[in-house]
């Protein structure tokens, strides 16, 4: 059965950017896969509020091992008191790496939020930044955007589920919106960390929904 039409539900797409994707600076696991399918969904026009983040690095970002010598991709650091990981050179300002993917129709899209483009803190979620050298996570806008629009409820998909994803459906529950994963439109950085992620959702109160349960009647 499909999901009603609903004015206070908004659809987040996070990060399907081309260095996400097999080939890419930091692919995902069979990220390309989520391509047909939420191409579709943004055809079916289920959301009236749709929204992407994108990933938008200056070259020498503090997240990128190349900015911290002798040190390797995938390696963690201590950064303003909170681990780090340490990401291969990716979704670089004015790349094709991070330009919105090519062959999802995005006219749907009602705003972008570009995420990680202070070269001293990391961004995972679409609504706050990483803690920074203050401690804090700043906003970035999104939670305010939203509720302007009345949105009560937010489905998450999109690149990588346990990282982006994950921390982006997380800020959404504890601002306060009811949030979902998409978990057939997302994918992992690596699958052996799914069931984890799985638990993580579960337990905070997300939940794990289907894209075909927005498909049309």
């Amino acid at each position: 059965m499909s999901q009603a039409f609903s004015p206070h539900a908004a659809l987040i797409v996070v990060d399907v950017q081309p260095d996400f994707m097999p080939g890419g600076a930091l692919a995902c696991h069979e990220g390309d896969a989520i391509v047909p399918g939420l191409d579709a969904l943004l055809r079916a026009h289920r959301f009236r509020h749709v929204v992407a983040t994108q990933d938008w690095h200056p070259r020498g970002h503090v997240s990128f091992a190349g900015s911290h010598p002798g040190r390797a991709p995938f390696e963690q650091i201590a950064l303003y008191g909170q681990p780090q990981t340490l990401w291969p050179e990716h979704c670089v300002q004015g790349t094709p790496g991070a330009a919105l993917h090519p062959d999802v129709d995005w006219s749907a899209l009602d705003a972008v939020i570009r995420k990680g483009s202070d070269s001293t803190v990391d961004s995972y979620s679409g609504f706050r930044e990483n803690h920074g050298p203050h401690g804090t996570r700043p906003s970035t806008g999104l939670a305010g955007w939203l509720r302007e629009r009345g949105v009560q409820e937010v489905f998450v998909c999109g690149l990588a589920r346990d990282v982006c994803v994950l921390w982006t459906a997380q800020d959404a529950q504890a601002l306060g919106l009811r949030a979902s994963v998409l978990w057939d439109l997302s994918r992992p950085v690596t699958p052996a960390g799914d069931a984890a992620t799985r638990a993580t959702l579960l337990a905070q109160g997300i939940g794990i929904a289907a894209s075909a349960e927005w498909a049309l009647a």
